[in-house]
């Protein structure tokens, strides 16, 4: 299962008596696979010997490959660790390399950028803040994301959906030295909107960071964290099959219940500074790890191929602009706290409870908006 993976994958990880050895297959896009490895790295410095030895194959491209149609009549899926999934999907899925950086568009490492949106929540109090949705990206990189474009103020038909979008040229920006994409200063809205890209969208984590409530487009991947989230609690629901007529009520529900608006917001955003702290991050894939390591039914083997992997190997060949993201993430010292402990599986009736809860408040807001738009066109 594990051999299989290799179809895909980028590299092949091992980890033997506390030490890792990778063995390179092609190269990822920009620094995903270096900066991927560096976050390995920083977790077996924070939890020395607490990693058991195991062999997993990692694919850095961003959508899932493992359907469900790959593997039947197989004995078992490839085993293969990406950054999403979807529920179609077998893929294993593990934090991105943004937590430790991603120095092509200059966000900085995880724990430097949450303490920053923390402090951007405060310029602006969000009764102050525009009454719109805001979106910054790239619409170009996904149909959903073309398709949403035509949601923006249309000048020439008079049509506001209550969005503000703006467009993200990062070649634009790289050459300016990113003054116009910091994070912390786009907590200047009421809401934001969360739409996916190719796949999911790095963007997620710093969306759901800001205290201004998201406005999820309905998903088809999720991350490792994602499905912790409620919504009306955490999010507002999107419909991706009538977007703008779903966004523009989103934005008049919310700017006509403040207090609850302003509720979901607060705690999207402390459900990401509490519970994706950097800490979390390390120990989900402590526990997860640890979890793969006890299938594996053979002994981790070091390929003559592979090299040992330590922070020299990895930050002296780097440019001098990515060494500076791995100091500002690098674990200086093993931590004196013990890990999480990681609950046990939700019994099946629970899990379908919440399941079922949570389609129950999609639903609501489906009606809601219907209700809406039935009166707005009777009038």
């Amino acid at each position: 299962m594990v051999e299989r993976a290799q179809l895909t994958a980028h590299f092949r990880l091992v980890i033997v008596d506390g030490k890792a050895y990778v063995e390179k297959f092609r190269k990822s896009i920009q620094t995903r696979d270096l900066f991927t490895l560096w976050g390995f790295q920083q977790l077996l410095r924070r939890y020395p010997g607490r990693i058991p030895d195991l062999e997993l194959m990692f694919d850095c491209d961003d959508r899932p490959v493992i359907n469900e149609t790959r593997v039947r009549g197989r004995d078992g899926p490839p085993a293969l660790f990406k950054y999403c999934s979807d529920h179609r999907s077998f893929d294993i899925v593990l934090p991105d390399w943004s937590f430790w950086g991603w120095p092509e568009t200059n966000q900085k490492p995880w724990e430097i950028i949450l303490n920053e949106i923390k402090e951007g929540n405060k310029r602006v109090k969000w009764e102050n803040r525009a009454p719109y949705a805001y979106w910054k990206g790239n619409p170009n990189v996904s149909p959903v994301r073309i398709d949403l474009k035509k949601c923006n103020v249309n000048i020439t038909n008079h049509v506001d959906w209550n969005t503000r979008l703006f467009y993200q040229d990062w070649v634009n920006e790289s050459t300016h030295g990113f003054k116009g994409s910091n994070i912390k200063d786009q907590c200047t809205y009421r809401y934001k909107i969360y739409i996916e890209g190719w796949a999911w969208s790095v963007s997620e984590k710093y969306i759901l960071a800001c205290d201004s409530p998201t406005l999820y487009v309905t998903p088809r991947y999720h991350t490792f964290f994602v499905r912790g989230l409620e919504p009306l609690k955490h999010f507002w629901p999107i419909r991706d099959n009538d977007k703008c007529r779903s966004l523009k009520f989103a934005v008049e529900w919310g700017n006509n219940h403040t207090s609850k608006a302003q509720e979901m917001g607060e705690a999207s955003s402390r459900f990401i500074q509490e519970d994706v702290k950097m800490d979390y991050v390390y120990d989900y894939m402590l526990h997860l790890l640890t979890e793969y390591a006890k299938l594996l039914k053979f002994k981790p083997f070091i390929s003559p191929n592979a090299t040992e992997l330590c922070l020299e190997s990895l930050a002296c060949p780097a440019d001098e602009n990515w060494r500076n993201f791995m100091v500002e993430s690098l674990v200086r010292q093993p931590t004196n706290t013990s890990p999480c402990t990681m609950p046990p599986p939700y019994d099946p009736s629970i899990l379908k409870d919440i399941i079922d809860n949570r389609t129950r408040a999609i639903n609501e807001v489906k009606m809601w908006e219907d209700e809406y738009w039935k009166n707005q066109n009777l009038n």
